[in-house]
């Protein structure tokens, strides 16, 4: 049975951010060729791997944006968060529950202003941070 992504929640620091719509989570891993004696074909040994991710959301308000945007003050410590993400599907509740911890959460970059007439301002957060870990529900 499918998974019903509109039971998605995401917490920043426990507290549910309301007008956030989309979340994507993934981690990108690197390999290097190694030869193997005896065969033409390369094996591949894992190098490094780095976790990157993407919120969408409403814009409702400078808040956000303010904390993300301390990384420009010299005088502050850069904004770093923690993030909790969880899909419960009432439908599907044997294998629709998942919840994830996203660990020191840093963004890269910071949505200023954008508009269009007529529609809702919407925004994407792309963050990077030092993994995750799943959590029994």
């Amino acid at each position: 049975m499918e998974l019903n992504g509109s039971y998605g929640k995401l917490l920043e620091q426990g507290q549910q951010m309301l007008n956030v719509y989309g979340f994507q989570l993934n981690t990108d891993i690197e390999f290097a060729d190694v030869p193997r004696a005896g065969s033409r074909r390369k094996g591949k040994k894992v190098m490094t791997h780095e976790t990157t991710g993407t919120i969408q959301s409403y814009y409702t308000s400078t808040a956000f944006t303010k904390r993300i945007a301390r990384v420009m003050d010299d005088n502050q410590a850069p904004f770093v968060t923690e993030l909790i993400g969880t899909v419960e599907d009432p439908e599907n509740p044997q294998f629709g529950r998942q919840k994830v911890r996203v660990k020191n959460v840093q963004f890269t970059n910071i949505p200023v202003l954008n508009f269009s007439h007529g529609e809702l301002v919407e925004q994407e957060l792309q963050f990077v941070c030092d993994g995750f870990e799943f959590i029994d529900m």
